[in-house]
């Protein structure tokens, strides 16, 4: 017997006996259901924030509500601008040229005015921050202060020798 015919022979016998190789698509993760979300996300068209914003509570009109946001910038979504949420709105919804979805109506809002929103709660709440820490520190006192620095060191020995 040649190597050569040694070798095929070889390798004909471990071949035999090892597991199928498997492809990818054998090893692919099966499929797994996850629950349909409750509000479907709109298409981000550019220069838009959306929010979904509450226009009924409990089968309850909430018109307050909506215009505190209507004055905030907000302003309703047409169906136009969002076919695919066609055939998704309430059928007895009040406001049928937009999308309502369970007592929630998708609304838009100009990024730049987003960015004004978010920095004024962001000034407002610095505010409220540098008021609690002014108050709280108002009750310090040198003889017993509220914050103490503690130091601590740490030595090796004597240091004489």
């Amino acid at each position: 017997m040649t190597d050569r015919s040694l070798m095929d022979e070889l390798n004909a016998q471990t071949s035999s006996s090892r597991a199928p190789r498997k492809t990818r698509e054998q090893s692919e993760r099966p499929k797994v259901w996850q629950p349909a979300s409750l509000l479907p996300e709109p298409d981000q068209q550019p220069g838009y924030s959306y929010r979904w914003i509450r226009v009924a509570s409990a089968g309850k009109a909430d018109g307050q509500n909506l215009m505190s946001k209507r004055r905030e910038g907000w302003e309703p979504v047409r169906i136009e601008e969002q076919p695919q949420f066609d055939g998704m709105t309430d059928p007895d919804s009040r406001y049928k040229d937009n999308i309502e979805v369970g007592g929630l109506l998708l609304c838009k809002a100009p990024n730049e005015m987003m960015q004004q929103r978010k920095a004024y709660f962001a000034q407002k709440n610095q505010a409220q921050m540098d008021s609690v820490d002014n108050n709280f520190m108002r009750e310090s006192d040198n003889r017993m202060p509220l914050f103490r620095e503690k130091r601590s060191t740490t030595s090796f020995g004597s240091g004489k020798r």
